[in-house]
């Protein structure tokens, strides 16, 4: 008999980089929180949108372009997103990979994220600023969910690539990186102490 596995869904997580990450992330906690203090209208759509939290998604989501900090953040990115599209055999010969997004999320007590995807992106990902003891990690849903149709309940030692959800833990200084069609959340934060990550997006474009 021969059981192969067909259609993979890739997650890369790997730490930033070797040694410690603390000060880059103290000063984008830094520059966040300033950013937060200042950012009129991202405070508004984060009311609407982001109820008790705050994102910057919709007012300052090129901090790539906006700090050096951010920009750091980036370059460091870079080896790691260049591995992810070698994991899943992308030909980019006459193509490159850009950070088009990038921007804060703060997420304090139950404050959540509801499951979405990010349309008109390659690969998405989140870079894990602060994360207090017992704060929730990224859960991502089987893109197969929706075709199950008449299949049983899963076993209750079912193997984690066999799992309709899995949940993967936040961990400082660590990046999860994804194709940006696979959808995912995050539960309400169950801890006083706020959740800060980054959260990015790359498009592919014809090499220059």
């Amino acid at each position: 008999m021969s059981l192969q596995e067909l259609f993979p869904t890739r997650v890369y997580c790997a730490p930033l980089q070797r040694g410690a990450t603390a000060g880059l992330n103290r000063q984008m906690l830094k520059e966040g929180r300033q950013l937060r203090a200042d950012d009129a209208a991202g405070r508004r759509w984060s009311q609407k949108n982001y109820p008790g939290g705050y994102t910057s998604y919709a007012s300052a989501h090129r901090l790539q372009d906006m700090s050096p900090t951010f920009a750091a953040l980036e370059h460091r990115l870079r080896p790691h997103v260049t591995a992810f599209a070698q994991a899943v055999d992308w030909d980019l010969r006459d193509c490159r990979l850009e950070m088009t997004d990038c921007w804060i999320n703060f997420m304090p007590r139950r404050t959540r994220h509801d499951l979405h995807l990010h349309p008109l992106s390659t690969v998405s990902g989140t870079y894990y600023v602060r994360v207090p003891r017992g704060s929730p990690g990224i859960k991502f849903e089987d893109p197969r969910l929706d075709r199950f149709m008449a299949a049983p309940p899963k076993s209750a030692r079912c193997r984690v690539g066999n799992r309709p959800w899995v949940t993967l833990p936040a961990v400082a200084g660590q990046l999860v990186l994804f194709e940006s069609w696979l959808r995912h959340e995050v539960a309400p934060n169950p801890v006083p102490a706020e959740r800060v990550s980054v959260s990015f997006n790359y498009h592919w474009f014809q090499a220059r």
